[in-house]
């Protein structure tokens, strides 16, 4: 009982208030920035130093990049990663240094405070109208004329802990061809396990990223979408299953046995 109490509070009440209280703090500085130009470069360096590296260590993390020169290239790239956990964004904050644009849920706008900033940082998408979802690719190509690169997680039902990695959504292969993108997967293997998205177990330490080669999607058409998909789906879920610490696959047989 008491074990189930400071889970709880330590993955839900101490993350949600080491990320919330900075957002409040920042929060007039951060409107001001908004109307300076280029503000978007600005915002991802305070969301990079001093967000996301307060939540993710104060939280009890450090991390480390395996093959982080990978992360180098001449032009502007789709990152793709794993979603396991709400500390993914701080993990991805952390390890890529080059700014970068999220894709992500039109629900968090709602948030107060963070909603504000959020609706101007991220390209938000409502997964369920149809119209949001075509949207995203004209935001996606107005940031990346800017020179930011795009990041997806295109995970479908990523939720389920049962799932090692659940199917990829299309869109951001979509997005990778249209733009002639190089796509760089990353691998995050702990924080299913360390950081999951409900209280049931949990631990503090070391988050491995493994940063993937290149996929380069050169000459390729929007037939060969699903191809590209199952590629970067497949090289993702190998390095999950063959994770010398079996970290993903432990967090998935501790949820089936507790749903059992």
């Amino acid at each position: 009982m008491i074990k189930r109490f400071f889970l709880k509070f330590w993955l839900e009440f101490w993350f949600y208030f080491l990320a919330g209280i900075q957002v409040i703090i920042y929060f007039p500085f951060l409107v001001l920035i908004l109307l300076l130009p280029k503000s978007y470069s600005k915002l991802f360096w305070i969301a990079r130093n001093l967000w996301a590296r307060i939540t993710l260590h104060g939280s009890g993390y450090y991390v480390k990049v395996e093959d982080k020169e990978k992360l180098k290239s001449d032009t502007n790239c789709l990152i793709i990663a794993n979603h396991s956990s709400h500390m993914d964004v701080f993990l991805m904050l952390i390890t890529c240094k080059k700014p970068f644009v999220f894709v992500g849920k039109k629900e968090l706008y709602k948030l107060p405070f963070f909603g504000y900033i959020y609706k101007r940082a991220a390209i938000m998408v409502d997964r369920s109208d149809s119209k949001s979802r075509f949207e995203v690719y004209g935001q996606a190509n107005e940031m990346l004329k800017e020179g930011y690169n795009v990041c997806i997680f295109p995970e479908t039902n990523y939720l389920d802990d049962t799932i090692l990695l659940a199917d990829f959504k299309r869109g951001a292969f979509k997005i990778a061809i249209e733009n002639n993108l190089p796509i760089i997967p990353l691998v995050f293997y702990d924080l299913k396990l360390k950081h999951p998205w409900y209280p049931k177990f949990g631990s503090l330490g070391k988050l491995r990223v493994k940063v993937l080669d290149k996929i380069s999607v050169e000459g390729l058409k929007e037939k060969d979408i699903p191809a590209l998909t199952m590629n970067a789906y497949n090289k993702i879920k190998s390095e999950l299953e063959n994770d010398p610490k079996q970290a993903a696959v432990k967090a998935t047989n501790n949820w089936k046995k507790i749903l059992s």
